[in-house]
């Protein structure tokens, strides 16, 4: 096995306990780990730097609130001084309306939904800074509780029922988050191709003081008739220097 690819596969391994350990894990744990790498200080601090990026602690768990922009942590303000006006059930009281709730019945299982709110947005902010915005990781969220909630007859014990929202949570986010890269992804690729011949029409119709036509950026260009004709379908026609 080649050093770049026991490197990936000791980082995946360290993600995997950092995981299994409230995404914290000890300088000792990094050390051992890439111990066998040989790493100088600079790579190690590579590892380091990409730990504390994807939200993972040395020694202790990070600061969500390191991860929000100005304007989630205005959001987050403003949306949990809502909830604060909400009663909050005492342990016992929960397990009551978890019960009840598991029993089918709807008043309990809007009071545990409500109840689950505010751990909504502790999940969320573990997924800060990963291109989506808090106020949609909320909202997923909050859908994955109204529909789990509805769920919890298939659970044995009351004290099945957090685990299972909880993991329905994370599940919501991380494939919403999932989701939206792939439309980036796709947006992107996208957004190449209309600048691809943009730029080649561009190019020519300023060398020839006039607009150009499709023929015309194919010869310069060495792009197919395909290429431009689905970048001007895709630019909706906007591509200005083309006849």
């Amino acid at each position: 096995m080649n050093k770049e690819v026991l490197f990936a596969k000791t980082l995946e391994q360290l993600k995997e306990a950092a995981a299994a350990q409230g995404r914290v894990v000890t300088k000792e744990q990094v050390e051992t780990a890439f111990g066998p790498l040989g790493l100088d200080d600079a790579q190690m601090k590579l590892v380091y730097d990409y730990l504390h990026q994807n939200k993972i602690g040395i020694g202790k768990p990070v600061d969500p609130d390191e991860y929000l922009a100005d304007e989630e942590k205005d959001y987050l303000e403003t949306y949990l001084s809502q909830l604060h006006s909400m009663p909050e059930l005492s342990p016992g009281e929960r397990e009551a309306v978890i019960l009840s709730a598991m029993a089918g019945d709807a008043d309990a299982q809007n009071r545990l939904a409500e109840a689950c709110l505010p751990e909504v947005v502790e999940i969320a902010k573990l997924y800060a800074g990963q291109g989506v915005y808090m106020e949609d990781l909320i909202g997923e969220g909050n859908m994955a509780v109204a529909l789990g909630v509805t769920m919890l007859g298939a659970m044995e014990h009351a004290s099945e029922a957090q685990g299972m929202l909880g993991r329905m949570i994370m599940d919501a986010m991380e494939e919403y988050i999932a989701l939206n890269v792939e439309e980036t992804g796709k947006d992107k690729k996208i957004a190449d191709k209309v600048n691809k011949v943009a730029d080649a029409a561009r190019a020519l119709a300023e060398e020839l003081h006039r607009k150009v036509t499709v023929e015309e950026v194919m010869e310069e260009a060495g792009l197919s008739r395909k290429a431009i004709e689905d970048a001007i379908r895709m630019s909706g026609g906007q591509i200005e220097d083309l006849a």
